[in-house]
């Protein structure tokens, strides 16, 4: 006998059995209270669940199941969660850190199982139960059994869907129709209509039973009186419910007349579409019926003896525009725009060209602008940068320009300066570049050393007080080869001796200032 007390309750009361094939399964609720009606009990206890698809068992599935426990104690009133741990089919209830629970006289605890999918066949399934309990808390705990049982109904059956309307019964042609029902999620929908079937997608409801509707636009959107036909069908069931909705303008898709038709008007079946008028000699198209803003004729091909408009424009947003005055015409950016187009032709043969500017085609080409008197090359449009004229031969009677350089990337520069010019190693380079010539006739020449075509001649340097030579790519002094040499003073080599001319003839020194006195001669031989 257990020391414990045992009621089972279900919500709903009792519960159903899932009917097999269903998609829609039945759940519901189980609550197990236990309550002490005795003296103060401690105890662990097991629920046993039957698991199965038969009629003994409540669910065949145990892991949709969310268990929770609540003791109250009868004397204060106040309330504490338990542990619940699942165990195979089982659920154990202890206390926190899995201690025995305390019952005092009256007190008791709730075991709720949630979301139990309750297994198909009708019939009693048995809780059993397994009590561990002494009268103690340090005594020797006593193993007590019982059962507890509950009711599972057969399953009730599918209510036929109903209330099957569109959101308006009187539209406009290709109106947007929304159709919509109450019903089963076990069913399958399909409706059909005059050249059309549509299958209506599941929706997952909290219950087996909710709203459904299907959007009808576009191409299925109604042209004319339409029924439509919802089909539900679940096993050998089926329903079939019917709506239909009035079309205001409909729009039929032949129409046949032996003698001709006689209108003054023609206009789309939608609301707004454009209009067309028949006149004496010819038609002229609305933007809307009742408007007297002209609207747009769209054709793949049109052949026409002859064209009047007052403009001409590109398809899309946008696109350029080509407007017609007396004598010519003029190219638009956009239409209603002000700012000059672009003129693409892959040739156009012309008496004279009249522009502001011409551009390249492409993004950040360059730019000729026109003046008077002239043009001027810039780097882009809308720059104030001097771009790059490029050519293989130039005629011009005069050229100014700040600098030339050459058309490869480190070429030399030539940079025009008040009278004259300076030669730079590349362009934007504080380096002194090289000049070459076959012939140079120049008044005059200022510059720091002189030297050979080749790295290996002799070179000139030019000092204060005269010149020096040396050997090719060093600092030895070179050769000096001539008929005749007139000088003053002839020094060799630094702080070496020096010999002095003058009328009487020459006098050697030991150095330059004389401060060593006289030097000497050295002779193979004397001629005199």
């Amino acid at each position: 006998m257990t020391m414990l007390t045992y009621t089972v309750i279900t919500d709903p009361a009792p519960l159903v059995a899932s009917e097999a094939g269903r998609k829609s399964k039945s759940t519901g609720t189980v609550y197990l209270l236990v309550t002490n009606t005795g003296q103060t009990a401690y105890s662990k206890i097991t629920v046993t669940v039957p698991v199965g698809t038969d009629a003994g068992h409540l669910t065949q599935d145990i892991t949709t199941i969310t268990p929770k426990g609540e003791y109250t104690d009868i004397k204060t009133g106040g309330t504490r969660s338990v542990t619940v741990q699942t165990q195979g089919s089982a659920f154990e209830v202890t206390d926190q850190g899995g201690k025995a629970i305390s019952f005092g006289p009256g007190d008791y605890v709730v075991l709720t199982l949630e979301n139990v999918t309750v297994a198909p066949k009708p019939g009693l399934a048995v809780l059993r139960v397994t009590e561990a309990s002494s009268r103690s808390k340090t005594g020797k705990p006593r193993d007590s059994h019982t059962a507890v049982a509950l009711v599972k109904t057969a399953p009730k059956e599918i209510p036929a869907p109903h209330s099957f309307l569109a959101d308006n019964a009187v539209v406009d042609a290709g109106t947007k129709v929304t159709l919509g029902w109450e019903g089963s999620d076990d069913f399958t929908y399909e409706i059909l209509f005059p050249g059309g079937r549509k299958t209506v997608p599941k929706v997952k409801h909290t219950g087996s039973h909710g709203p459904y509707s299907l959007v009808l636009d576009a191409a299925d959107a109604p042209k004319r009186d339409t029924t439509y036909t919802l089909i539900a069908s679940f096993g050998s069931r089926l329903h079939t419910l019917t709506t239909t909705v009035q079309v205001r303008n409909p729009i039929l898709e032949t129409l046949t007349a032996t003698d001709g038709v006689t209108t003054p008007w023609v206009q789309g079946a939608a609301q707004g579409d454009g209009a067309f008028a028949l006149l004496p000699g010819g038609v002229k198209v609305w933007s809307t019926r009742g408007s007297n803003d002209l609207g747009t004729l769209f054709a793949g091909e049109a052949t026409v003896s002859g064209l009047a408009a007052g403009y001409v424009k590109g398809l899309n947003e946008g696109d350029g525009d080509i407007t017609f005055f007396q004598g010519g015409v003029k190219v638009w950016r956009s239409r209603s725009s002000n700012d000059a187009g672009v003129l693409y032709a892959g040739e156009a043969t012309v008496s004279g060209l009249a522009a502001g500017y011409v551009k390249g085609l492409n993004e950040g080409d360059g730019d000729i602008t026109f003046f008077q008197g002239g043009v001027k090359v810039w780097r882009s449009r809308s720059s104030n940068d001097a771009g790059v004229l490029y050519a293989g031969e130039a005629t011009v009677s005069g050229l100014a320009a700040e600098y030339v350089k050459g058309l490869n990337e480190g070429d030399g520069d030539i940079t025009f300066l008040q009278g004259g010019v300076k030669v730079w190693r590349t362009r934007g380079s504080n380096d002194a570049g090289v000049l070459y010539a076959d012939k140079a006739d120049l008044r005059g020449v200022n510059t720091e050393w002189v030297q050979g075509r080749n790295n290996d001649d002799g070179w000139i340097s030019f000092l204060r007080y005269g010149v020096q030579v040396y050997q090719g790519g060093t600092d030895n002094h070179g050769v000096v080869y001539a008929d005749s040499i007139r000088a003053k003073d002839a020094p060799y080599g630094q702080g070496g001796g020096w010999i002095n001319l003058h009328e009487e003839g020459i006098t050697v020194y030991l150095s330059k200032d004389g401060s060593n006195g006289l030097g000497s001669v050295t002779a193979r031989s004397f001629d005199h």
